[in-house]
């Protein structure tokens, strides 16, 4: 019989998953696309530190569930990801077909693994969230 509550409790791999969006989203623009890595909007600078920031951010804001569960980090997870979906419009890089896509796919699975946890732990008492991990 298969584990029902597989989607209800916080596991520790979601917190590897979350920190692994973290590497691949600060990573991204170098990810190959279909015109290099000429950018068809927006300054490639600025484009280039926001999306290492909101990497960081991610990885971080993951490493912290992972040590120390709060629900103010799943919150914060969902912003960046958010973030991340509208940083094209915003940046002036929506033109750029393939980076706006992976922004929109790594952006919308950091959303995604983040409210899953913020379902998960929603009725946990703090007690309950200090023994996340152990």
């Amino acid at each position: 019989m298969s584990d029902s509550r597989f989607l209800g409790t916080h596991r520790t791999w979601e917190d590897w998953f979350g920190m692994a969006l973290g590497v691949l989203i600060a990573l991204s623009p170098w990810f190959p696309t279909q015109n290099g890595h000429q950018y068809a909007g927006g300054t490639p600078s600025a484009i280039i530190i926001n999306t290492v920031a909101v990497g960081v951010l991610v990885f971080g804001v993951a490493q912290l569930q992972y040590v120390a569960l709060q629900r103010w980090e799943e919150v914060a997870a969902i912003v960046l990801g958010l973030w991340l979906i509208a940083s094209p419009l915003f940046l002036g890089y929506s033109g750029d077909g393939m980076l706006r896509f992976i922004h929109t796919c790594l952006g919308g699975l950091v959303v995604l693994v983040a409210a899953l946890q913020l379902w998960q732990d929603w009725d946990l008492s703090d007690g309950e969230m200090a023994q996340h991990g152990q």
